[in-house]
Order: C-alpha cells, then sequence, then structure tokens
C-alpha cells in the first residue's frame, strides 16, 4: 500500500528530477549548426580537372552530345600527364585569392577517377601518364593551409558498363533491375573511399537529374555519408536530401532560402580550352561577387588546369587581383551575413552579424554623393573599409513631425577610392533599423 508523500519526501524528488534534468541537458548538449564554417567562408575556387583538359573539349558532354566520338574523347587518356601538378602551389594560390576552401572534381560523368579507385580501373593512377593520386597531395596541400576541402563527385557515369545511359541518342538498358543495383554499389564504394580516405568538408554532387531520388537512393546515401564522415556538408545536387542550393553561371534575381552559392565560370569553359579567351575582367567578377555576398550566398569560382597541371596566366593574374580586392575588404566579407533590401542603397550590401555594421559596396566609382534611404538608425561613424578614411554624411529632408528618416548623403573623395570597387562601412546606433512603409 503506498503511503502519502510528506515534504521531506516531496523534496528529495524535486531534487532527484531536477538533477536528472540537468543530466539529460548535458547529454544532449544543443546541436551545433555545421555550416557554420560555410557561410562565413564566403570564397571558394571550384577545380575543373581531367582529361578533357588535353584536346581542350567539353568535360564528358563533348561525347554525350557527339561532338567528338566516345574513342576520341577517351584517346586523351594518354596525354593526360599531370607532369608540372604543384598541389603546394595551387593551395598558395587559392590561399591568395581569398577563398576559405576548394572544389576539385574527382570525377567527372566521364568516369575518369583522379584518385586510385579500387572500384574498377578507370583512373588516371591506372590508365594515364600521370600514374599517381592526384586527390591525396591536393588535400594535404589545403589542409596545411587551414582551407576547407571539397570534393566534386558525378553520380552518373556514361563510361560505366551498368550505367543505363551512354550517350545523348544511345542507351545501354532501359530495364534491368540487377545491373543497376551492381551500378549503385559502384558508387557507393566509390563515395565510401572519398569520405574515410580523405576525410572531405563538403561534396559537392553532380548529375542526379537523369534518374529521381527513390532510383538513386538518395535519401540512404546521404544517410551513410554523414555516417561515414560526420559533419560533412552536401550541396543540393543529391535530388534534394543536401544542405544548401547551387545556382549554376547565373546569379539569382532572388536569392534562395537558406545557404546559398554561385558556381561561376572565370570564361565561357569549365575546364580547360586554350580557345577560350573570353574572361570576365576582375571588376566583372567582383561585381557578381558583391551582388553575391549581398543575397547571403558564396562565390564558388572555376579555374581549368592544363593536362599537365600547369594553370593559365590569366586565371592566376584574375586569382591574384581578387586576392588583393578581398584582402582589402575582408571584414565586409567574411562572416557577414545578406544586406538591406533593394531600394535603399543602389549597389550590393552586407550587414555584421550584430546588424550593426552596414557595408555599402560601391558598384561604380562615384561622381557624386552616395545615398541610403529609409535608414532610421543614427550613424556613428563612416569610414573607407581598406584605408580606414573618415568620412562625413549629411541627413536631408528630415522631419520631426515625421516618421520618415532623412536621407544620408555620404562624400566620397575620388583620390580615396578603390581602383575596383570602393566599400564604405556605416558603424550604426543599434541593430540596423529600416522604414519600410
Amino acid at each position: 500500500m503506498l503511503r502519502p508523500m510528506n515534504r521531506a519526501d516531496l523534496a528529495a524528488l524535486l531534487i532527484v528530477l531536477s538533477c536528472t534534468a540537468a543530466s539529460a541537458e548535458e547529454a544532449a548538449p544543443e546541436p551545433s549548426d555545421h555550416l557554420s564554417w560555410f557561410r562565413d567562408a564566403r570564397l571558394g575556387i571550384f577545380i575543373h580537372w581531367g582529361i578533357y583538359a588535353v584536346d581542350g573539349i567539353d568535360e564528358s558532354w563533348s561525347f554525350f552530345n557527339g561532338y567528338v566520338s566516345y574513342e576520341d574523347y577517351m584517346k586523351q587518356l594518354d596525354g593526360f600527364t599531370a607532369e608540372r601538378y604543384d598541389p603546394k602551389a595551387w593551395a598558395n594560390l587559392i590561399e591568395q585569392s581569398g577563398a576559405r576552401y576548394a572544389v576539385l572534381t574527382t570525377k567527372h560523368h566521364d568516369g575518369v577517377a583522379l584518385w586510385n579507385t579500387g572500384q574498377n580501373d578507370l583512373s588516371v593512377v591506372k590508365a594515364t601518364p600521370a600514374q599517381r593520386d592526384l586527390v591525396k597531395p591536393f588535400v594535404g596541400a589545403l589542409r596545411k593551409r587551414n582551407l576547407h576541402v571539397g570534393l566534386y563527385y558525378s553520380h552518373l557515369d556514361w563510361s560505366h558498363p551498368d550505367y543505363p545511359v551512354f550517350t545523348k541518342e544511345q542507351k545501354r538498358y532501359t530495364d534491368d533491375p540487377e545491373r543497376w543495383s551492381r551500378f549503385l554499389r559502384f558508387r557507393e564504394g566509390q563515395l565510401r573511399e572519398l569520405a574515410t580516405r580523405f576525410e572531405p568538408d563538403l561534396f559537392w554532387f553532380d548529375g542526379d537529374w537523369e534518374f529521381d531520388a527513390e532510383q538513386w537512393q538518395s535519401e540512404a546515401l546521404a544517410d551513410s555519408l554523414r555516417s561515414w564522415r560526420p559533419g560533412v556538408i552536401l550541396n543540393s545536387r543529391i535530388n534534394g536530401y543536401g544542405d544548401y542550393a547551387t545556382p549554376e553561371q547565373g546569379l539569382p534575381i532572388t536569392p534562395p532560402e537558406g545557404a546559398w552559392e554561385l558556381c561561376l565560370t572565370m570564361n565561357d569553359s569549365w575546364g580547360y580550352q586554350d580557345n577560350d579567351l573570353n574572361y570576365k575582367t576582375p571588376y566583372q567578377i567582383i561585381r557578381t561577387f558583391a551582388d553575391v555576398l549581398g543575397g547571403g550566398g558564396n562565390l564558388l569560382l572555376d579555374i581549368g588546369p592544363r593536362a599537365d597541371g600547369s594553370i593559365p596566366e590569366q586565371q592566376v593574374d584574375i586569382l591574384q587581383q581578387l586576392g588583393r580586392w578581398t584582402q582589402a575588404h575582408e571584414e565586409a566579407i567574411y562572416g557577414t551575413i545578406a544586406g538591406i533590401p533593394a531600394g535603399h542603397f543602389y549597389g550590393p550590401t552586407t550587414l555584421s552579424k550584430d546588424r550593426r555594421i552596414l557595408y555599402l559596396f560601391l558598384p561604380q566609382t562615384p561622381t557624386g554623393p552616395v545615398v541610403v534611404k529609409g535608414l532610421k538608425n543614427a550613424v556613428d561613424r563612416i569610414r573607407i573599409v581598406g584605408n580606414g578614411t573618415k568620412l562625413q554624411g549629411q541627413i536631408l529632408g528630415e522631419q520631426y513631425w515625421s516618421e520618415v528618416p532623412g536621407i544620408l548623403y555620404i562624400d566620397v573623395p575620388a583620390g580615396e577610392t578603390d581602383p575596383l570597387m570602393t566599400v564604405l562601412a556605416l558603424q550604426l546606433k543599434g541593430p540596423v533599423d529600416l522604414y519600410r512603409k
């Protein structure tokens, strides 16, 4: 028979419950945001490197679309030497550019692996004069410079005998569950190798469009990847089971929700093509980068090394000029968040995480005052990022009887502007507060 609980019993019970709750809290802390480093990084370098650099043709697509025969495409294996490949120099250049991570194409749609895969013989180690693993030394060089490691991997493989699709006009089969299962085991084996050997911080997938999530078993694959490499980040091209969106080439007018990254070529090609000289200027790249920053995204800027591993001089020059600019303006780039809505300022903006510093990216060299509208905060200080020059602001149109804030005018001396893009920092009184009516 249960006896009534007295005060002493009740007090003891409360102590036990309190200790139990405290233990539970200690045992199950709040999960950390595994995307935090990615959100803060803001700039990465994409590297498309493979046998397609030998003849300077479109990676994989050239034979898929029938521009060249598959046999002629694969003859490039014989010319892929990597004899001037210097992963330390690559990592140094990436660091100089201001990038905080890099993504290397470990295997494109042509199926040629840049590492010594045990799943088949189609790798640069076994099938090209390079005869060595090209992924491992690159990963090591990045890590020595505290840069995050991303590995690109194509789900599809147009060279694999068990993959259903061969070219745009030709399929190997339409319904063969046994062969499809065999291919999925091949893919899983390669990804397990990449995850466990190189322990990447990020997987950058491609090629999920030919089949749906159920056929690809994408949810199970995502779970496996996160178990093989806890904390790894996955891009969206795993049928939506990834962590962030990846718009390609075209700058989104309305930024995607959540974390996102724009992947962008320097010219018109992902891999090295010696006849593609249509390079974007450093200003055009920085202008795009600023727009990406203003939308809260990252820029993944692509380079395409030659078949011998050297990086074209024009690409090196662009990365170095980008690096000068990012170094001068790092406070307005790294660790910032999306800026204020369009209409308040005619250009990209970012905010410090506490929302007390507003950064204005000036798309053109000012020919008159810089204008900010609808800013309810008082401004403590205005300065040019990179050289610290203090500027004066003038507020016009403010009326004591109206809640509508005045218009802020800022004069920027011509001799103080950056040759590529000037950035201003506005130190606000309190978190940014905008008039939006």
